[in-house]
């Protein structure tokens, strides 16, 4: 997987062209990262706990879980770094590395919330069936097949890049190693890579929408059809978190497909990347803890035990 680049090393620019929002930019991202790690350790944790959360839900929760601190970890601490000190480097494996996990975790997220989706369809199409359909062996398969898809798609798009070579400049307009802003300094013909990366996005987007579009379309008839209001609510309370992680997931993403190829967008890029990376690993535990009674009932819990064993 070598190839012709005479470029050891590339310098992330950063917010470099606002330095005077350094500081307050790191307090914000460095609280949000322990927001994160804390809240999604805490999911995990809690569904360790708690036996009434042993369920394929809870399972595929626990996974997103493991996903969002595994993507947040690759971005915000080279992004806190480059906030903060002068030196801004990052070498060429260094950056072909963290694009590589990025595009894994991404990708590999992209369909844990499709495997979500059609959880929510049996759960509420089939709930008697719901133990039976969703067994434990079909539960691994499905994470098992997310995480290796995720892997093969990153391995892809990370050797057509691997195959470019980079000849200078190495000044990368953003704060990790995005593929757009890798791209933007080779300096040889981008086609294939391009057209590789265009099929697998085309693919995974259309394949991990239509999972969803299908499973909910599925869910709203049968929730029309329900006679009793409790059924409905019940149904469409299982069914709103998820909704609300898919739609900021996806929505940021088709904004980023959206963001014209030009220098006065790289800011666009760069807001909608921290959006991305920082915030959404940060509000998925929030969205599913604050609507879930079973997970705030095992946190206050967990709290109660705590201040009791401190008073004894």
């Amino acid at each position: 997987m070598e190839n012709a680049s005479s470029v050891t090393t590339f310098i992330l620019l950063g917010f470099s062209e606002y330095p005077h929002l350094h500081g307050p930019l790191f307090l914000l991202f460095f609280i949000t990262y322990i927001v994160t790690l804390i809240g999604n350790l805490g999911i995990i944790v809690v569904r360790r706990i708690n036996p009434k959360l042993h369920t394929p839900m809870y399972f595929f929760l626990s996974h997103l879980s493991f996903l969002d601190i595994c993507y947040s970890s690759v971005f915000t601490p080279k992004l806190l770094e480059i906030l903060i000190v002068e030196d801004r480097t990052i070498s060429f494996k260094g950056c072909m590395t963290q694009f590589f996990f990025i595009c894994a975790f991404v990708i590999t997220e992209m369909f844990m919330l499709a495997v979500m989706a059609y959880d929510r369809f049996v759960a509420v199409c089939n709930p008697l069936l719901y133990t039976v359909a969703m067994s434990p062996k079909l539960c691994a398969l499905l994470i098992a097949g997310t995480y290796m898809w995720g892997v093969f798609c990153s391995l892809t798009i990370t050797y057509s890049l691997l195959q470019l070579s980079y000849c200078g400049p190495n000044i990368i307009n953003h704060f990790g190693c995005e593929y757009s802003a890798i791209l933007s300094l080779s300096c040889s013909d981008p086609t294939f890579s391009q057209v590789i990366c265009l099929i697998i996005s085309i693919f995974n987007e259309t394949c991990s929408l239509l999972i969803i579009l299908a499973s909910y379309v599925f869910i709203v008839v049968t929730i029309i059809r329900m006679p009793s209001k409790g059924g409905l609510q019940k149904a469409l309370s299982t069914c709103s978190s998820h909704l609300t992680a898919i739609s900021i997931f996806h929505g940021i993403i088709l904004l980023l497909y959206c963001v014209p190829n030009s220098k006065n967008s790289w800011l666009v890029v760069k807001v909608a990347t921290v959006l991305f990376t920082v915030m959404i690993p940060m509000l998925n535990p929030l969205i599913y803890s604050l609507r879930n009674k079973d997970v705030k009932g095992t946190v206050s819990r967990l709290i109660s035990l705590k201040r009791h064993s401190q008073a004894t």
